[in-house]
């Protein structure tokens, strides 16, 4: 007869050995991830701050520099400098918000979903994909055991 021990219910034990298979698999998802966006990054020729600010303000329309400063954790200087290039190459807008003058507002100017862009998400649109091809249950069972893992680990 097997005891406890002798499955492997991919928790792995805490700190000690080799990760466990969702810890493989997760590492592998990251390394994926990453990776396309490195190749996406060289042929947009683009850096990766540049590319992570890019892939934000797509997701946070009309985001504030200062949130865009924030989530990257550079500096106002830096921030400043990064939209200017990016605002140069096309890519983004600034816009006067109505409500007050002296606030920015960002805005892709870029379709990301359409060639060349589209090479920075093409691996999420690829995974989503699979994912929901891997039915809604399923998916909705992972995000719920991940999310937990997430705050047992930070909280």
């Amino acid at each position: 007869m097997a005891s406890d021990s002798d499955h492997d219910d991919g928790a792995g034990d805490a700190g000690v050995g080799e990760p466990s298979a969702l810890g493989r698999a997760l590492l592998r998802y990251v390394e994926a991830r990453q990776a396309s966006l490195t190749q996406a990054r060289q042929e947009l020729g683009v850096n990766e701050l540049d590319a992570r600010a890019l892939l934000f303000i797509a997701s946070h329309p009309r985001a504030r520099p200062t949130s865009l400063r924030q989530y990257l954790g550079i500096t106002s200087a830096g921030v400043t400098a990064l939209v200017d290039r990016l605002e140069q190459r096309g890519a983004v807008r600034r816009e006067v918000d109505p409500h007050d003058r002296r606030v920015n507002r960002l805005t892709v100017t870029v379709d990301l979903s359409a060639e060349p862009w589209s090479s920075l998400t093409r691996f999420d649109a690829a995974f989503e994909r699979a994912l929901a091809a891997s039915g809604a249950g399923e998916a909705e069972r992972l995000a719920t055991l991940l999310e937990a893992l997430i705050d047992d680990a930070t909280g």
